[in-house]
């Protein structure tokens, strides 16, 4: 039996399924996708482990704000985002660490 399994997510965030529900979509380009998915196609990310980030749907976290989606990065779990409906996905997924902001190396 195994103990671990890779994946090549280079981060993790993790998406209050309960948050998304209730606001009933809101996000994407016709603003009527669930936030994870919108992300999802945004950055072109695959389902699964081996997508190079993961985006994930995850139960009531608790917070339960009016009109937004609460939002945890794994790289900084202390600070938990509200995401309102129509949130700029590009600055988002910098705000998350989605995007490698990385210069190319010369």
């Amino acid at each position: 039996m195994k103990d671990h399994v890779r994946s090549n997510w280079r981060s993790a965030v993790l998406v209050c399924r309960k948050c998304s529900k209730k606001l009933d979509g809101g996000f994407g380009p016709d603003g009527d996708e669930r936030l994870a998915r919108a992300l999802r196609k945004h950055l072109a990310l695959r389902k699964g482990r081996k997508a190079a980030a993961g985006v994930i749907e995850v139960g009531c976290l608790g917070v339960c704000p009016k009109g937004a989606v609460t939002v945890i990065d794994g790289a900084d779990a202390r600070e938990w985002l509200l995401v309102r409906p129509g949130a700029d996905l590009d600055a988002l997924a910098g705000t998350l660490h989605l995007v490698d902001n990385d210069p190319p190396a010369v």
